[in-house]
C-alpha cells in the first residue's frame, strides 16, 4: 500500500457536505476568535468532521482561512449576479445599494473577517487562484449598468464598477464596523433599528447624488 493511501482520509458519503460543515465551523470560529485563536481541533469538533478531513481539503489552518476569506466573496458575488439590474439604470443602481446593505447586515461576520484579512495585509486572498474567478462577472455586472446610464444621460462619465463598489460598501461597512464605537463619539445610538433604516436611505441619497446627472 501507498503511503498516500495509508496516510488519506477515508473518503466521507457526502464530500461537498463535509467541506461546507467545516467551511461554516471554521467561519463562525475566525469571525470569533481570529485567525491565531481560532482552533483546529474546536472546527473540526464543531463541523462534525474528523480533523484529518479538514487537513486532506484544505491543507492546513492558514488554508482553511484562505477558503473561508473566499466564500465570502464568492457568497457576495454570487447573490449580486443573481440581482435584476436590466431595470431602469436608477432603479437598478438602487437594487445594488440596498443589496449591499443588506447583505453586511445580514452577515456581520463578513466585517469581522474581512477586518482580520486586512490586517495579516490580504496575504490569503494574495494566494487566492478564485478570486479573480469570483471578481470578473461581478465587475462586469455593474460595468455594464454603469454603461446603460450613461448611454440613457443619466449617470456622470469617469465612474467605474472598482468606484461605485468601493464608495458603496465603505457607506455600509464604516458604520456598522465602527457603530459602537461612533455611537460613544457622537452621543447617538447608531445601532437601533431607526438609525438603521435612516443610515440606509442616507446611503441611497448619497450614492444617488455620486453617480446620477444634476
Amino acid at each position: 500500500m501507498s503511503q498516500s493511501a495509508a496516510t488519506a482520509p477515508r473518503a466521507t458519503r457526502d464530500p461537498d457536505r463535509t467541506r461546507a460543515s467545516i467551511l461554516a465551523a471554521a467561519r463562525r470560529a475566525f469571525a470569533d476568535h481570529g485567525l491565531d485563536g481560532a482552533r483546529v481541533d474546536a472546527i473540526a469538533e464543531a463541523s462534525g468532521a474528523n480533523k484529518r478531513m479538514l487537513y486532506y481539503y484544505f491543507g492546513d489552518k492558514e488554508g482553511l482561512f484562505r477558503a473561508v476569506i473566499e466564500a465570502i466573496y464568492e457568497e457576495l458575488c454570487t447573490a449580486a449576479g443573481a440581482l435584476d439590474l436590466d431595470a431602469p439604470p436608477e432603479d437598478a443602481l438602487m437594487r445594488y445599494v440596498d443589496f449591499i446593505w443588506g447583505y453586511y447586515t445580514a452577515n456581520p461576520e463578513a466585517i469581522t473577517l474581512l477586518n482580520s484579512e486586512n490586517l495579516h495585509g490580504a496575504r490569503h486572498l494574495s494566494q487566492s487562484q478564485r478570486v479573480r474567478e469570483i471578481e470578473a462577472p461581478f465587475a462586469a455586472k455593474l460595468d455594464a449598468l454603469l454603461d446603460r446610464g450613461r448611454a440613457a444621460g443619466l449617470f456622470r462619465d469617469g465612474l467605474t464598477a472598482t468606484r461605485l463598489h468601493i464608495t458603496v460598501v465603505a457607506l455600509a461597512y464604516f458604520f456598522l464596523s465602527n457603530n459602537a464605537t461612533l455611537s460613544i463619539f457622537f452621543g447617538e445610538p447608531l445601532g437601533t433599528p431607526a438609525a438603521r433604516d435612516s443610515w440606509h436611505a442616507h446611503m441611497r441619497t448619497s450614492v444617488r447624488a455620486m453617480v446620477m446627472k444634476g
